[in-house]
């Protein structure tokens, strides 16, 4: 069902309060699952709020490009994947895909460049704790030698026909 190899990392029904007047889920609402499922692939690498409260540390989103493939509607459950496609002591380079939990189809796309911060004298960029930079090399490892989704690493611009 998944063409490119990527960890499960969270499930969600389209609510009734999503769709817009197309009748399908207005785009304000993909962004808004992948932040849900970024918060849950967060906290699984130990990135929690506990951690961000106690060490002064979060991170922000410094890029995303989200592509819209599919329509979903109304009660339609999705799962979405993750995929680490680079970090270093700053910084993650995420990739994740929203896809229909019974159909199986690919419904959209995110790809977020994310950098870790201390929040005592700014917010400024800092590296993160071995701990996390090792859970997000982990995930790096697992689908290492995997092809890179199509999606990533796309221009956006009209392309022409000559």
């Amino acid at each position: 069902m998944n063409e490119i190899p990527m960890t499960l990392i969270h499930e969600q029904p389209v609510l009734p309060e999503w769709i817009d007047h197309n009748n399908h889920m207005n785009v304000a609402y993909y962004v808004l699952i992948f932040d849900h499922a970024l918060d849950e692939f967060l906290d699984e690498i130990g990135l929690t709020r506990e951690y961000r409260n106690s060490e002064n540390r979060t991170v922000y989103v410094l890029e995303t490009h989200v592509t819209y493939i599919q329509e979903v509607h109304e009660g339609d459950a999705l799962k979405m994947y993750v995929r680490v496609l680079d970090c270093d002591e700053k910084r993650m380079h995420l990739f994740l895909e929203m896809r229909h939990r019974d159909k199986g189809f690919l419904a959209a796309t995110s790809e977020q460049m994310i950098m870790h911060l201390s929040t005592e004298d700014g917010p400024k960029a800092a590296p993160m704790p071995e701990f996390l930079q090792s859970r997000l090399q982990e995930y790096k490892d697992r689908f290492a030698n995997a092809p890179l989704p199509r999606q990533a690493g796309a221009v956006i611009g009209i392309r022409r026909k000559t």
